[in-house]
């Protein structure tokens, strides 16, 4: 991840936050009794197909190939999955950063939660690099939905900092919000349905929220919304 980015380079910078597609245990909920690692669900069947029409909708706005875009997702396997299809469509690669992770929420989660590890996701997918390091570790247990907040809202902001050229935040129903929230400084009254897409760019130092939570690239959205 480049950081050469100067305070006084006057050049919009774009930054696109989504969610991941829909849940595999939101599907089938027996799944969890059984599965080794439960707070850490792959995509369902209509979430794969959100993860591509979500590809699809940023390959308008990038060519394939170009360094315009850098992607940074959680590390749950159900957002470097949906990361991965934008990746595959633009030619670029992933990094992955637990400061964008799940709400570590003690009504979700009766610990922390265990995802499999860097080096066996880049087994599956190959675009990870893993020399980035995450800006943040976060701790089990989040009580409040604002320690959340704080923490993907601060990590966006360093992350924007940081990155040359425009992002890719691919995160979860309650990190979606806190990096909005974090990157324009004020609460926002948004939902946040499986692979929705925000988009804020950023003039003379000012965000503009330019997307808000929009699904239209979806062919299919759930009709309940749940934050986890």
């Amino acid at each position: 991840m480049t950081s050469n980015r100067s305070s006084n380079n006057q050049t919009p910078q774009t930054i696109w936050i989504a969610r991941h597609g829909h849940r595999y245990d939101f599907q089938y909920p027996d799944w969890f009794e059984t599965a080794r690692r439960r707070y850490d669900p792959p995509l369902s069947e209509q979430g794969l197909q959100q993860a591509q029409e979500l590809a699809q909708r940023l390959e308008q706005e990038y060519d394939q190939g170009s360094s315009r875009l850098t992607i940074v997702s959680s590390p749950f396997r159900r957002c470097v999955t949906t990361a991965n299809a934008v990746a595959e469509r633009l030619g670029t690669g992933i990094y992955l950063e637990w400061g964008i992770g799940e709400w570590l929420n003690p009504d979700w989660m009766t610990e922390m939660p265990e995802i499999a590890s860097p080096e066996e996701l880049q087994a599956e997918f190959p675009r990870l690099d893993l020399s980035y390091r995450s800006r943040s570790q976060p701790q089990y247990p989040e009580v409040s939905q604002e320690d959340c907040w704080r923490r993907s809202g601060e990590t966006a902001r360093e992350l924007a900092r940081q990155t040359s050229g425009d992002l890719l935040l691919l995160g979860h129903g309650a990190t979606v919000l806190g990096m909005t929230q974090g990157l324009l400084g004020h609460p926002v009254d948004m939902q946040t349905a499986c692979c929705c897409l925000v988009k804020l760019t950023r003039y003379d130092g000012d965000w503009c929220l330019e997307l808000k939570g929009d699904t239209s690239h979806l062919s299919e959205t759930e009709s309940q919304i749940r934050l986890n």
